[in-house]
């Protein structure tokens, strides 16, 4: 392995967490008022100033060096004043923890970075990509993304930096990796710009603060660490009517690979699970269940007990009252009610025969589709496979091309693409080569990771399918490794660097190496979603006069004390929804709505806006239900100041 000088190595400030673990109703917004508010943004009537600091700050009582104590650097304060010394410029804030008043002191105006939005970089799974560099100027980093020869350029940079012989390059992306949705780090954006291109696609220039390593701290993967890495493997099977030989044959799959490994130490790193689903009750009570788990993963339980757990699995005896089923439904329950947090290597496979009810669909249970499903998932760092059964029974019901676009973005993992696996004419025999394939795949790759080969782990047939799925798996593995390695190594932040990077990889532009993400309090997301929830009512409402459906919405938005003013001159949705909104680098699908563009949309447009609109307030609710994913920045006791990282695809 190749070391570099730890002067080159980019350490995101890792946070401490403290959890509230208090639901805060999402339709709840704190009415209590401050008798001292911070300063607001120029130009805004709801944003308060925040600033990031420094290490080596120092907080006093007072607008000077006395009394000062030291304090930690990379966490958020709201500002209440401003100190001018005898020149007029700035030399003292005053902070606090929310916007409630809780002010704590003064703080020296060079020890803070003045921070206009809450925009931050999380970086994706680095399996499959090469390492993000950090150059000195934005000078810099316009020219190599406008380089014809950008691959070649970057390979050439990176390589000067593990050398330490880069001028330009002043951090790199840590080789492991740091999943924020678990262990919180901030990588605050100041700033983000399209940059187009000479040719290929355009990119995004990011001006970032981050925080270097200095101080080497021992590296806890080592071989004897890395014996601890576990892995769940959950099937999420549809149950219905013709499943049963599929069923028959995933058992058949998990008893060979138990029977393989029983003997062995990896026994003690891997488990399965099962999750069948079928439909909604209320159609049909003979269904028996709409959704069943009938084995978790339990690592203190032997291996072979899932066998029997399993055994009583069986298809439905009646029929469902259309083709499609609730997959989602299935996928949620696996990610609600199975304890991922036992497990690193985090793993579904989702076997089916028809397309997934969407949120749309008067028949689905959780009212959530394809992307909020996929959201969460990726909040508990779980891989979905999908095994898709492209049986004579989903082609006469004209279901394959919905349902495959569906589970081609389902499974949609990191670098790697689709984890998308298609049976043709849904063949049982065809089906137990892929099952078998795909989990031994994993198993292998646990054994590789902790260091224990097995022994008779060999797909069935060698055919383009089995490569394909050992080379995906590789790489979804070597993300899974990364994230247990970057949790279990240690990093210190002693400075703070200004620099500028892309959100993707300069080698391969497809792959995406930087994901910005809003962090939004809980009650600015209670407020998105009482924003969401006017226009899903005043839109429903409307649908007979679909002429009066601003008008409306203004006087909806009007009673909720917002800035009548402000609200009465939006010419768009956008106008009426929250200032921390405004100006992010992302494609909206309602903001731009103007009233002439809702009339001239029509009714089935507008019903398709109405049916996103719904979904996203069901993933709202989802992150507001899950307290372990919510942080607070400034040691504000107040839940409502808990942040989470919102990606922008989940914003309305």
């Amino acid at each position: 392995m190749i070391k570099i000088s730890l002067k080159y190595t980019l350490y995101v400030s890792v946070m401490l967490i403290a959890l509230f673990g208090n639901f805060i109703n999402i339709w709840a917004v704190g009415d209590v008022v401050p008798l001292t508010k911070p300063l607001l943004m120029k130009g805004k009537h709801n944003l308060y100033q925040r600033v990031i600091t420094r290490p080596g700050v120092v907080l006093s009582n007072e607008a000077s060096n006395q009394n000062t104590k030291p304090i930690e650097g990379f966490r958020v304060f709201y500002v209440y004043q401003r100190h001018k010394n005898a020149q007029g410029q700035d030399d003292w804030l005053q902070v606090g923890t929310d916007a409630l008043g809780h002010i704590i002191g003064w703080i020296p105006v060079n020890k803070s970075i003045n921070w206009t939005h809450t925009m931050i970089g999380a970086f994706t799974n680095p399996a499959g990509r090469e390492r993000s560099l950090f150059l000195k100027t934005e000078a810099d980093e316009k020219q190599l993304i406008m380089d014809q020869n950008i691959s070649d350029k970057a390979k050439e940079l990176t390589r000067k930096a593990l050398t330490g012989n880069s001028k330009s390059v002043i951090a790199m992306e840590p080789e492991t990796y740091v999943d924020i949705t678990h262990n919180f780090y901030l990588l605050p954006i100041l700033d983000a710009q399209q940059i187009e291109r000479p040719s290929g696609p355009p990119l995004r220039l990011i001006h970032v603060v981050s925080a270097p390593s200095q101080i080497s701290k021992p590296n806890n993967a080592s071989p004897a660490n890395l014996r601890n890495f576990k892995a769940s493997l959950v099937f999420v099977m549809d149950t219905t009517v013709s499943m049963e030989p599929y069923i028959e044959q995933t058992q058949a799959a998990v008893k060979k690979l138990i029977n393989l490994i029983q003997s062995t130490s990896v026994k003690d790193n891997f488990r399965f699970g099962l999750v069948a689903y079928r439909d909604s009750l209320k159609d049909n009570p003979s269904l028996e269940y709409e959704t069943k788990i009938f084995a978790k993963p339990d690592f203190s339980k032997p291996l072979d007990e899932v066998n029997s757990a399993i055994a009583s699995v069986h298809d439905a005896k009646v029929s469902s009252k259309s083709f499609d089923e609730d997959a989602i439904a299935g996928i949620k329950t696996a990610i609600d009610e199975i304890d991922w947090d036992q497990s690193s290597g985090r793993y579904i496979i989702l076997v089916t025969d028809a397309g997934a009810r969407e949120a749309t669909d008067p028949h689905s249970l959780t009212k959530l589709g394809i992307e909020e499903i996929k959201q969460l998932a990726n909040s508990k760092g779980i891989a979905v496979f999908v095994i898709h059964l492209l049986t004579q029974a989903g082609a006469k019901n004209n279901d394959h091309p919905k349902a495959i676009k569906q589970y081609q973005k389902l499974s949609q993992f990191g670098t790697v693409g689709s984890l998308y696996y298609p049976v043709k004419n849904g063949i049982p025999e065809v089906f137990s080569e892929v099952i078998q394939t795909l989990s031994m795949a994993l198993l292998q790759q646990v054994a590789n990771t902790t260091g224990r080969p097995i022994a008779g782990l060999n797909p069935t047939k060698n055919n383009a399918q089995t490569q394909k799925a050992e080379n995906q798996i590789k790489v979804v593995s070597q993300a899974m490794r990364l994230a247990y390695v970057g949790k279990e190594e240690n990093t210190s932040v002693p400075d703070v660097v200004s620099s500028y990077t892309t959100d993707r990889d300069l080698t391969n532009p497809v792959k995406k190496s930087i994901e910005v993400r809003v962090l939004l309090t809980r009650n600015q997301l209670s407020d998105l979603a009482q924003s969401l929830q006017f226009i899903l009512k005043t839109g429903l409402a409307g649908r007979t006069e679909p002429q009066t459906f601003f008008t409306q919405l203004r006087s909806a938005f009007a009673a909720a004390a917002r800035d009548p003013q402000k609200i009465a001159q939006s010419k768009n949705i956008g106008g009426m929804l929250g200032e921390y909104l405004q100006g992010l680098p992302y494609k909206s699908d309602i903001m731009n709505i103007s009233e002439q563009d809702w009339l001239a949309m029509g009714a089935i447009a507008q019903r398709t806006i109405l049916n996103n609109v719904e979904s996203r307030l069901r993933l709202y609710q989802e992150y507001q239900a899950h307290p372990d994913l919510w942080v607070q920045l400034s040691g504000s006791t107040d839940p409502g100041e808990a942040v989470y990282p919102v990606p922008l695809e989940a914003l309305p």
